[in-house]
């Protein structure tokens, strides 16, 4: 009993009672102030328009490939966001995409590299109304680096270098390198084994990382020889024609197209044949369609086909005598035929006429076409006097219009060989042999002059950026020939 002579019981109901009235009353008083506060809140994002929180952008992938994206989350779900709202400087193919709270810029082509983007988009509106708001993003790319392969007599050797030939570094060395390619992830080396003459030994596919560490090998489909080794853009997919060391009239594989994959499962990485039915099945050339499964080649009885990956459902698109390239990001084909050098649209088969130069060079020797559809090619024009000898050779980039801008010129003593464009389009690897009278082939699988050049020339300004010794810089889709 209390000194009142009310229970203690009773008493005690009563206080629990008034507490619990209590912190009803405060609960509610706070969550009336949180609801105020979050109120104002959303009226104050309503007020000033979408805003971005985050931000997601790989500036190192933007520049090794297309498709890469710009991706901003804002303050509000959005309505969709057209094309025309956005500004790219410096400017760049894109497409763009709303979801939620999230607008995307993808970019069609790799950007350049070094270099300061801006992002600028006007007008984002909320669903809920209210005012629109503009966002700015700013970032930068990397330089790039590119991998090139130099013979020697006691090892070949892969190099990773910059754009200033400064930074040289050996990544990967073996006795007799045919060949190389470089995926973003991984590069994969054509070598042979045994003697380690073109005679002799046997070939074999090595991949590395792409310091040309965690080495190891891939089945092929024998022994025999690897050539036509290529990458495709993305998927860490590779493909080569190879035939069995051992041929006759009635047996042994001669020139077949098969795929492998870079990825670390081992049932991945087995060879797939690309078995095209009907006529001469052996593989003369062939191209990795970009941003796509398919795959562009030319068989040994001038049949062109485009097919998937594994040479089903061909679709004939007909006679031609050589490949010339696809353009990254896009389906147009320069490809020639004995009427002339056409591009076919792998979308619908439909062809124009290779556009002809506005200023007459000489004679065209190989065409390159540069990133992107209608954006032009490059081309390797040698002036020849008598329909025999060669004065001398350009490289020239001839635009969608025929405007042509040479670009590099070698004399009549070098042989020019290749051209690649890096992925961005922003620079050409033109590959030399100097002296070629005196500069003596060596005698692998792919023969080459003992002396090549790779000469970098930045195509926004036609400077010569860099002359790096080797061959095989990692822009280019196939060897030289």
């Amino acid at each position: 009993m209390s000194t009142d002579g009310t229970p203690l019981t009773t008493r005690r109901g009563r206080t629990r009672r008034r507490r619990g009235r209590a912190f009803a009353i405060g609960f509610a008083l706070v969550v009336g102030v949180l609801s105020v506060v979050s109120l104002a809140g959303a009226a104050g994002i309503m007020a000033q328009g979408p805003r971005v929180t985050d931000v997601q952008i790989d500036p190192v992938a933007a520049v090794q490939a297309s498709g890469s994206r710009l991706i901003l989350t804002t303050t509000q779900s959005l309505t969709p966001v057209d094309a025309s709202q956005v500004t790219v400087t410096p400017a760049t193919p894109f497409t763009v995409d709303t979801s939620g709270r999230s607008v995307g810029v993808r970019f069609v082509l790799p950007l350049h590299d070094a270099t300061d983007y801006t992002v600028t988009i006007a007008g984002l509106k909320g669903v809920g109304g209210g005012p629109t708001g503009s966002v700015t993003q700013s970032f930068s790319t990397p330089p790039v680096d590119i991998y090139v392969l130099r013979r020697a007599a006691q090892a070949d050797t892969i190099f990773r270098t910059d754009l200033a030939g400064q930074t040289a570094v050996p990544v990967f060395s073996n006795p007799h390198i045919e060949d190389f390619r470089a995926t973003a992830s991984h590069l994969v080396v054509s070598v042979r084994t045994g003697d380690g003459t073109a005679a002799g030994g046997a070939a074999a596919l090595i991949v590395t990382d792409l310091n040309g560490g965690a080495q190891r090998e891939l089945p092929l489909p024998g022994t025999g020889f690897v050539t036509n080794l290529q990458s495709a853009d993305r998927g860490e997919l590779i493909g080569y024609t190879y035939s069995d060391a051992s041929l006759n009239a009635t047996s042994g594989l001669e020139s077949a197209l098969f795929t492998a994959s870079l990825k670390d499962s081992a049932a991945d990485n087995a060879p797939t044949p690309v078995a095209v039915a009907g006529g001469d099945v052996r593989v003369s050339e062939w191209r990795f369609v970009p941003d796509t499964s398919s795959i562009l080649l030319l068989a040994f009885d001038g049949r062109l086909l485009l097919t998937d990956s594994t040479g089903a459902d061909p679709v004939s698109l007909g006679n031609a005598m050589s490949i010339d390239g696809i353009a990254r990001g896009s389906s147009q084909a320069v490809v020639l035929r004995p009427n002339g050098r056409f591009v076919v649209d792998l979308t619908n088969g439909a062809e124009t006429a290779l556009v002809d130069p506005s200023a007459d060079l000489g004679r065209v020797a190989a065409v390159t076409p540069l990133p992107g559809s209608d954006a032009g090619t490059v081309r390797i024009i040698n002036k020849i006097q008598g329909g025999v000898t060669v004065l001398g050779t350009t490289v020239a980039v001839v635009g969608a219009d025929g405007t042509t801008t040479p670009v590099f010129s070698s004399p009549p003593e070098d042989a020019l060989l290749q051209t690649c464009v890096s992925p961005s389009g922003r620079y050409v690897a033109i590959l030399v042999a100097p002296a070629v009278v005196d500069n003596r082939f060596d005698a692998y699988q792919l023969p080459l002059p003992g002396r090549l050049d790779t000469h970098i020339v930045d195509l926004s300004t036609g400077a010569e950026t860099v002359n790096v010794t080797g061959f095989d810089a990692s822009w280019c889709q196939i060897p030289p020939k």
